[in-house]
């Protein structure tokens, strides 16, 4: 009987190729919008999350405004962050946008930041060629510099800018190293503002430049296996002694707490839009309801022909449920395929990597059938409870 109720569900579906395709049509495109919905916001949350995990993880950010009194860090009040245990460095941020001069030729309003060896030291994977800024530059003062490769092709088109030469505020600089082409943001603390023609030289330098005597903006370096609540509330500390236990006169941002939080906020967005992707399953299946719903009144006569043989309304509902979960695990392949063609198309044109997850195959595919399920009972209940007798006077 269930051998029988399946060839015969099948022959229904090929018999009414038009209405069937149109049917399942729903269900592969809500089952499609799902799987690339997933696929490409995951491969998107994954490259932001690794990006953030590259520039914030394990940092602490401190934008010290300060006091009319006293405005940024000095030297000692480093030194104290510093010694905190659970701190493995600090990373000065100074910033200026100047002009550059090379070749006879003035480039206007070029941001320039100052850095230490301790950021080189933490992002070494960013020079593309030659090297970064080492303690030496820093604490001799040394004329050299650090360049994005963009800058490097504006100012050398096809060559090589290390140990070249550019003028930066009058004074001659060396090119020592180039970042990477991923490196245009480069520190968590400008990434909101950071041009693609960066320049990095020693902070000690831009300080000088600039007429700067305290640090304003610098990053905290932790250890991994170090209790962030513990290393923040000692940092807090000390910073509060630093500007006189005044409000307002710093800023510190937790870069992991930041990260958790934006992690959260992502998978209430893909959540989001898994939800609104299956809106269209949910038409979906009520394109199905209705089609079966139509079957069922053309095939009266042979419903009620069948009741009338002995047929039981078991093996009749049997048939029609069949023929529901036919038409929608038929559009959840079709869907999945489509699905993943989409996500394939839609990572390498925006750049990220295929993630296709195997839990959006099964919720696309699971989703699907329980729409055949739900929509398809109601109608092959009906035709399971049709008279034969009144069935029977159509003929």
């Amino acid at each position: 009987m269930f051998r029988e109720s399946i060839i015969m569900s099948w022959k229904n579906i090929i018999h009414n190729k038009m209405r069937s395709f149109l049917t399942i049509l729903g269900i592969v495109i809500g089952v499609a919008a799902i799987i690339a919905l997933i696929t490409i916001v995951q491969g998107v949350i994954d490259n932001v999350d690794e990006q953030f995990d590259k520039l914030g993880a394990n940092t602490l950010i401190i934008q010290a405004s300060g006091t009319p009194l006293k405005s940024g860090l000095n030297d000692y009040d480093i030194e104290a962050l510093k010694n905190i245990e659970g701190i493995t460095g600090i990373g000065p941020n100074v910033s200026l946008n100047m002009d550059i001069w090379y070749n006879g030729v003035i480039y206007e309003n070029i941001n320039i930041q100052g850095r230490n060896d301790i950021y080189f030291n933490k992002f070494a994977d960013r020079i593309r060629s030659g090297r970064g800024i080492n303690v030496l530059d820093v604490e001799n003062k040394n004329n050299v510099c650090v360049i994005s490769s963009d800058f490097e092709q504006k100012l050398f088109p096809g060559e090589n800018g290390v140990n070249k030469t550019i003028s930066i505020g009058g004074i001659e600089y060396v090119i020592v190293g180039v970042l990477g082409n991923d490196d245009n943001v480069v520190s968590v603390t400008t990434m909101m503002s950071a041009d693609d023609e960066d320049i990095m030289i020693p902070y000690k330098n831009l300080m000088n430049i600039s007429g700067m005597k305290n640090i304003v903006s610098l990053e905290l370096y932790t250890r991994e296996d170090a209790n962030k609540e513990i290393v923040t509330q000692t940092v807090k500390t000390v910073l509060n002694a630093a500007f006189n236990y005044k409000d307002d006169s710093y800023i510190l941002i937790e870069m992991d707490s930041l990260l958790d939080v934006m992690k959260t906020t992502q998978q209430m967005m893909k959540g989001m839009l898994v939800g609104i992707a299956s809106i269209s399953l949910v038409v979906g299946g009520i394109g199905i309801m209705n089609m079966m719903l139509v079957s069922v009144t053309e095939r009266t006569t042979e419903i009620g022909l069948r009741k009338a043989l002995g047929a039981q309304p078991r093996s009749i509902q049997l048939q029609f449920m069949i023929e529901a979960i036919f038409l929608s695990v038929l559009g959840g392949f079709v869907g999945i395929v489509i699905g993943g063609l989409i996500s394939y198309i839609a990572s390498n044109a925006i750049g990220i990597k295929l993630a296709l997850e195997p839990s959006a195959v099964l919720l696309g595919f699971g989703f699907s059938a329980a729409v055949g399920i739900i929509f398809g009972s109601a109608p092959a209940r009906k035709a399971s409870k049709l008279n034969p007798i009144d069935a029977l006077r159509s003929v």
